[in-house]
């Protein structure tokens, strides 16, 4: 292969000359160049290894479409597999070959395709079964893939991304996409335009045309520049990767820095100016380095002044090749045209290690050091098919075109069918009549059109040696032929059996040849044999591009408490607890002594706790209450307003999601306390089954947590501290007796009390609006010192809490525990209404005898507590078995014991039994006890 360097010819920059290394050989070239076009200047032929056989491979395009070149760019950014042909040269870029070793000319690996024979398409589906698939595997696993990643490397962690709306997005800046996005905007709506090409122009930067009295690549510039003046979103290096639920557009944008940025775009309306992608021919050795595709030759030649080779054989079935034979005659190559439309076939290539001469059907021998094929193009539709849209194949294009019309999409140019810049144009026109947009007439053309007739050039059954139809994954025509054979005649099944269209180019350039061929072998009309779906993305995606800035300390921020710099200037010791940075403990104690010391103090005087976190979720409306009584384990509508109820939401299997008190603040108005973790997911919950089973105008959720401060104060001294503050309101026990709640004021602002407890101690909940609370905190810490009060990390509070036998479901509960588990059986029996997950409670799942059940555990010797996770057991005849776990274990200061909680089969009919707790490897005595080890009979509520 002697492809050279045109002076006179090219869009690069030659005032701004570059250099790199691919493979460690220096690579020279200039400003605009991509690294295929400069690799195709400095004369290097094999550019990669397949990736079954490793055999040499060339550049074949010059865009996505491209199978073979494919690339590590290690410095000045690292790229991994990216194409050759989509990323611009740039100087001291460092870029190597993948699936080769040590380089792409010199792979060891080469001999693999002398065993060829041996390994055919779905070989190790039967070579590996015996004696068993996991000796061979992690070889297997080693050899496979492309590119091989380095943990060390400091890759890029996230990107930017932009969410819009516009009226309408243009996908394909050439001819069809500019026309189209200028008349629009130009209409008075909102257009963002995007390309996946380094400038807009499409083909017309490399083909001849005349548009309105001007050349091509003129017209483009001045519709671009008038694009920008008015206000166009454009988009260069950007590629429409997915279309997702509701019109939902992926775009992924490689800027100039090097670093990536994602567009979710919600349009209007869509318009697909995809262009189309040439087809390979196929004859034997089609696979040798030297052989492009005849629009990429035209490229190269016309945007890069790159000549491809000096003796060229250009072979078609369509006009289009043309062109491609004049400009590389033109720029001194010497040129021989094979038109298939004539009757003259290639039959095979020769060459070792590049094509050196290619031999007709009829037994002619040309010599040449690059053929360019052109076997039909096949519009670019893969948005339009996941957009849900259906192909069809038209016989006078002799390839799969948009079937039916789907809403907000439209498709305009080379992606409709249409190649001639005339017919590209009106395509363009009628797609704008469509969007509302008038046109008196389409901008003049003054170019010739190709000839439109086009020959079938399939690969036919039976051919003469090797003929490849999937470069990278090295499937050849008599793959197609085994898989027929063996009856994986199935489109789906093709593809996985012989992974043809399973590269990372996903068959752009292969797949309709392989059907083509399975249609001739079964004896089917080519639409017959169908297509594989069309999934996303079109090409892939960046990691980080998909991350977003979700990147360590932003992959899930904490958040943060009204109160966080006084928690912080008393001392405390923060972590994160479901999702929130909270104080764990105060002081610069240890973190156990300073547990004990909180929870003996808050029994014997008086805590303060920081409760802000808590769910507040209101439910209002008419319906209300026949909601919450839906929603709920427990019956909720007989609550009077102003009183609270414990309760546990189910998820449809009966599984407990969540627990919590639930206040009826008016006779239509409900305040949900969840868990603090959970807050998002019942919301979630809540809201679904609002629009699922409700009327959305008599109920309405309102979740204010994050608008509201819940500051706790508990403990035996706890009324007399609140009374020193003074909140306006009577403490006295019939005024507000426990699970009640009324108002109170603290200087101008409203204050919510309510009487509910999670340390078994009389226990009041203030709720005030968040950037009011600092001054209460204080306030009550003020009156506090008179009582030597505490200030309650939330460890300390899970102790306590332990102490009385409540829960924290996810800790004391798993993804099984039925409310039954709990003890919680009464309304299974008695709730009149349905409730979510009521149905599964009745299951034999649920119906078990030996279920986990929430049980007490009382340590038997020692002063250690279990470790949290051990495991009950008990000895079989095949020997030892789990019969459940311990949830939570804590030291009690006040108990002067262990004591925990555990998941114990038939846990509620073993209390008093003595059971073994093991734990790596050692083994304790605990008697199974009630679940409450503290306070039994629940005095110290209204001490």
């Amino acid at each position: 292969m002697t492809s050279h360097r045109i002076d006179s010819l090219g869009r690069i920059d030659r005032s701004k000359p570059i250099r790199f290394t691919f493979d460690g050989e220096d690579v020279h070239g200039f400003a605009g160049d991509t690294i295929a076009s400069a690799l195709l200047a400095n004369g290097i032929g094999i550019v990669g290894r397949s990736f079954k056989y490793h055999r040499p491979r060339g550049i074949w395009g010059a865009g996505v479409e491209e199978p073979n070149a494919i690339v590590d760019v290690i410095a000045p950014s690292t790229i991994r597999n990216c194409r050759a042909t989509t990323e611009l040269a740039v100087d001291g870029m460092i870029v190597r070959s993948v699936n080769a070793s040590p380089t792409a000319a010199r792979d060891r690996n080469a001999f693999l395709d002398r065993f060829a024979r041996f390994i055919p398409s779905a070989f190790y589906y039967k070579t590996f079964m015996w004696p068993d698939w996991h000796l061979f595997e992690p070889r297997i696993r080693n050899m496979a893939g492309l590119s091989v990643l380095d943990p060390n490397l400091d890759l890029p962690r996230y990107a930017e991304q932009v969410n819009e709306s516009y009226d309408v997005l243009v996908i394909g800046g050439g001819a069809a996409g500019l026309y189209t996005a200028l008349k629009v905007v130009e209409a008075g709506q909102s257009v963002i335009l995007c390309d996946d090409g380094h400038e807009f122009g499409g083909a017309l930067l490399h083909r001849s045309a005349i548009i309105d009295g001007i050349a091509g690549v003129e017209w483009i510039t001045k519709v671009v520049a008038r694009l920008a003046e008015l206000g166009t979103r454009l988009l260069p290096r950007t590629t429409a990767f997915g279309v997702y639920d509701h019109m939902l557009i992926g775009l992924n944008e490689r800027r100039k820095d090097g670093t990536d940025r994602l567009w979710r775009i919600r349009p209007k309306t869509v318009v697909l100016a995809t262009g189309a992608i040439e087809r390979p021919l196929s004859f034997a050795n089609n696979d040798l380095p030297g052989i492009l595709s005849a629009e990429a030759g035209l490229s190269y030649l016309r945007r890069h002044g790159v000549a491809v080779g000096r003796h060229v054989v250009i072979a078609g079935n369509n006009g289009h090749t043309q062109e491609v034979a004049s400009a590389l005659a033109a720029a001194g190559s010497k040129v021989t045209v094979v038109d298939y439309r004539k009757g003259q076939r290639l039959a095979s290539a020769h060459g070792r290690g590049r094509v050196s001469a290619v031999t007709l059907e009829d037994g002619t021998r040309i010599v040449a050091d690059a053929v360019l094929t052109s076997g039909g193009f096949t519009p670019t539709l893969h948005l339009y098919c996941q957009a849900r849209g259906k192909l069809r194949f038209d016989d006078t294009l002799l390839s799969f075109i948009a079937g039916d019309e789907v809403d907000r999409v439209l498709i305009a140019g080379a992606a409709d069918g249409r190649f001639g810049l005339q017919d590209v144009l009106q395509s363009a026109a009628a797609v704008l009549s469509k969007i509302g947009v008038a046109i008196e007439a389409i901008p003049e053309v003054g170019c010739e059109a190709p000839d439109s007739a086009i020959a079938p050039a399939w690969p036919q059954p039976g051919m003469a040696g090797r003929v490849w139809l999937d470069l990278q994954h090295d499937v050849t025509v008599k793959d197609i032929e085994l898989a027929a054979r063996e009856n994986f005649v199935s489109v789906e099944h093709l593809k996985r059996y012989t992974t043809l269209g399973m590269a990372t180019d996903q068959g752009k350039t292969s797949n309709l040849n392989g059907l083509a061929l399975m249609a001739q072998l079964t004896d089917r009309a080519i639409p017959a044999v169908g297509t594989t779906t069309y999934r996303p993305p079109f090409t892939p995606v960046p990691l980080a591009s998909l991350a977003g800035m979700r990147g360590g300390p932003l992959m899930n921020p904490p958040r943060r408490l009204a109160l966080e710099n006084e928690h912080r200037a008393a001392g405390a010791n923060l972590r994160e607890y479901g999702g929130w940075l909270r104080p764990a403990w105060y002081g610069d104690m240890t973190e156990d002594a300073a547990i004990q010391l909180e929870a003996t103090k808050a029994r014997k005087t008086v805590a303060l706790f920081d409760g802000s976190p808590l769910g507040k979720i209101e439910v209002q409306g008419p319906q209300a209450a026949e909601f919450v009584d839906f929603v709920y384990y427990n019956t909720m509508s007989t609550l009077k307003p102003g009183r609270c109820r414990y309760g546990l939401i189910l998820n449809e299997a009966g599984v407990v999601y969540d627990d919590g008190v639930l206040v009826r603040l008016e006779e239509n108005r409900f305040l949900v306390s969840c868990s603090s973790s959970h807050v998002t997911g019942v919301h979630a919950l809540l809201e679904e089954w609002r629009q699922d089973r409700f009327d959305r105008n008599q109920l309405f959720i309102h979740n204010a947590t994050a608008d509201t401060a819940t500051l706790t104060v508990s403990g035996p001294r706890s009324r007399a501290l609140l009374e020193a503050v003074d909140l306006g309101l009577s403490l006295d026990d019939e005024a507000l007796p426990h699970m009640a709640t009324s108002w109170g004021r603290f200087g101008p602002e409203n204050v919510r009390v309510t009487r509910v407890s999670f340390t078994g101690d009389r226990c009041y909940e203030l709720s005030i609006r968040a950037d009011r609370a600092a001054p209460l905190w204080s306030r009550l810490q003020e009156a506090g010192r008179a009582f030597d009060a505490v200030v309650l990390g939330l460890e300390a509070l899970m102790l306590l809490r332990a102490e009385k036998g409540f829960i924290v479901i996810g800790k004391d509960t798993d993804g099984l525990t039925l409310p039954m588990d709990l003890g919680v059986s009464t309304p299974l029996a008695k709730k009149p209404v349905d409730f979510i997950g009521r149905r599964s409670l009745f299951s034999e799942e649920a119906r078990r005898q030996d279920r986990k059940q929430l049980v007490g555990l009382d340590v038997l010797e020692g002063n250690t507590p279990l470790a949290t996770g051990a495991h009950g057991i008990e000895a079989t005849v095949s020997g030892k078995r789990s019969i459940g776990y311990v949830t939570s274990s804590y030291s009690s200061p006040v108990l002067n014991r262990p004591i925990a909680l555990a998941l114990i089969e038939r846990g509620a009919s073993r209390h008093g039994e003595i059971i073994q707790i093991q734990h790596l490897g050692k083994t304790r005595n605990a008697r199974v006890a009630p679940p409450c080890a503290f306070d039994v009979k629940g005095e110290r509520l209204n001490a």
